[in-house]
């Protein structure tokens, strides 16, 4: 735990002292001394990374606690991300950055066509200056239910932009291509209807895909995945990190270069604003009803750059060297989790994780959200952080080595198998206890706080009838548990819930019965006795 010791000398200095850019202070007291006498770096990175390693130290001492600050309730879904609280299908935001949260802005009512349906937060960018003002700062893009795609600032609601997307095709969700600089929104799947299944006609259209750069607002094209390109078994598609994963009912996913598909296949630039008559009569691109038309059409299939086929939840590619997680395509692997290399398909040593447990829920596995290239296999009695490495005298071979594991606490009586009676009867139970068994500590999510470089594991145990959760934080490089944070309000383990551990706040979403959902926030505090 760092140091916080306040017994430090307060001597004004010479005025030559000023630290180097990288100089670091471990002491929170010793680097807010030194900002006072105004011997600081005007490094605005080094400043961030000096704050946050200060507000660190204040949140792992022991006399800082978390204490409920606010809660609300709602009738539709609540959402949460980067210090802003979404209500009403984003209609309502509120700041969470505040010592309770604060309302930003309130959109006006709109009808059931014109509800926000999903949406995707954009910072501002760092490495260039935008033409408006306005766009660098944060904003929020939205898809409404009648096909617009809003630009919003994510501070008080004011349209920035609006896009019309089209009005043959139904738009449902937004993702990530490649994080703040592209993104996607997919349409819904294309089915057939009565009459072309009457008349014959075959629908070979699964979907459509409208591709856009940010920070300027500005249109790749309209992708259209054809299943005579892509094979009659396609039943999904997504775009990430500049490939186009197709999915099949084979289980099996094929990756695409999506820079490839656009130098081939797209017949015209697009500009937003302009006159277009691509494929029928002239409009104006990302106006209504023109909206955006098909500009990449797929005539033949691109080459594969990778295949691999799945039992279930599809697969998962990074590490350091790039590795791939999968469940092959057969019931005897069910429970696996295989970690094979992207280049060959080479299965690592000590490639196969499984978790040795018996629960209703099954164990969950992901690479490390920090970049460090290490995996998390988490279930409900052990967390697992593991590290990929060449093997010992092999080149070009990859072991999974153990890094740290966690474990909650268990109470090993409830699991004897043979007790005795008060009259000295001996019983064997019939039974094999679970691992998420109610009455024991049982961990639920696993998150990383990438600013202060922990881990928040979520626990659950039941205590009179009721579920207790805590929020626990983990050095992340050795796994060291650093606090424990207990929430006030039950946890019912019969309903979703979502919780978010950012900077000095707790965010705590559940859903209620009747379909109801809260959301409970938690800031940090000091107890006046310490």
């Amino acid at each position: 735990m760092v140091s916080t010791s306040s017994s430090v000398c307060l001597d004004r200095p010479t005025p030559h002292m000023r630290p180097l850019a990288r100089t670091r202070h471990r002491n929170a007291c010793a680097a807010l001394a030194l900002r006072w006498r105004g011997i600081t770096s005007n490094d605005f990175g080094t400043l961030l990374g000096s704050n946050l390693r200060i507000l660190k130290s204040i949140i792992l001492q022991e006399g800082t606690g978390f204490a409920k600050v606010w809660m609300k309730s709602s009738k539709s879904l609540i959402s949460y991300e980067s210090g802003r609280i979404y209500f009403e299908n984003y209609r309502c935001c509120y700041s969470s950055l505040t010592p309770q949260p604060q309302l930003l802005y309130e959109l006006p009512k709109q009808s059931k066509a014109e509800k926000i349906e999903d949406s995707l937060l954009c910072q501002c960018p760092l490495d260039h200056v935008l033409p408006q003002a306005s766009e660098q700062k944060p904003s929020l893009l939205a898809l409404t239910a009648n096909n617009w795609l809003y630009c919003l600032s994510a501070d008080n609601g004011e349209t920035l932009h609006k896009v019309y997307l089209s009005s043959r095709f139904k738009f449902r969700s937004l993702g990530w291509d490649i994080s703040q600089e592209t993104f996607y929104v997919k349409s819904i799947q294309h089915k057939q209807t009565v009459q072309a299944r009457q008349a014959g006609v075959e629908n070979n259209i699964l979907m459509h895909l409208a591709i856009f750069k940010v920070f300027p607002l500005d249109v790749v094209g309209m992708l259209e995945i054809n299943k005579k390109v892509f094979g009659k078994s396609t039943v999904d598609v997504l775009l990430s990190q500049g490939v186009l994963a197709v999915s099949h009912s084979s289980k099996c996913v094929k990756l695409y270069s999506f820079e490839y598909i656009v130098e081939k296949f797209r017949t015209r630039e697009l500009v937003l604003g302009e006159q277009c008559d691509l494929y029928g009569p002239r409009g104006t691109v990302g106006e209504a009803p023109y909206g955006i038309p098909v500009n990449i059409q797929i005539k033949e299939c691109p080459p594969v750059l990778f295949e691999v086929s799945y039992f279930d939840n599809g697969i998962q590619i990074g590490g350091h060297p790039w590795h791939y997680i999968h469940t092959p395509n057969h019931k005897r692997h069910r429970g696996t989790h295989h970690i094979c290399s992207i280049r060959d398909g080479t299965l690592a040593k000590n490639g196969v994780q499984e978790m040795d447990c018996d629960s209703l829920e099954a164990d969950w596995i992901f690479f490390h959200p920090d970049d460090s290239g290490r995996i998390i296999h988490a279930g409900p009695s052990t967390i697992k952080v593991l590290n990929i490495k060449t093997e010992a005298g092999i080149d070009a071979h990859y072991e999974v080595v153990p890094d740290f594991s966690i474990s909650a606490t268990r109470d090993n009586s409830l699991y004897s198998q043979v007790t005795v009676t008060s009259s000295g009867r001996t019983v064997k139970r019939r039974f094999q206890q679970l691992d998420d068994d109610p009455g024991q500590e049982t961990f639920k999510m696993v998150k990383y706080e990438d600013e202060l470089d922990l881990l928040a594991i979520v626990d659950v145990s039941h205590t009179e009838d009721e579920g207790q959760a805590n929020v626990r934080l983990h050095d992340n490089k050795n796994g060291a548990l650093m606090k424990r944070i207990s929430l006030k309000e039950p946890w019912d383990v019969t309903y979703c819930h979502e919780v978010h551990f950012d900077r000095d706040t707790v965010i705590h979403i559940e859903q209620q019965r009747n379909n109801n959902f809260c959301c409970h926030v938690y800031k940090i505090n000091r107890r006046k006795n310490v």
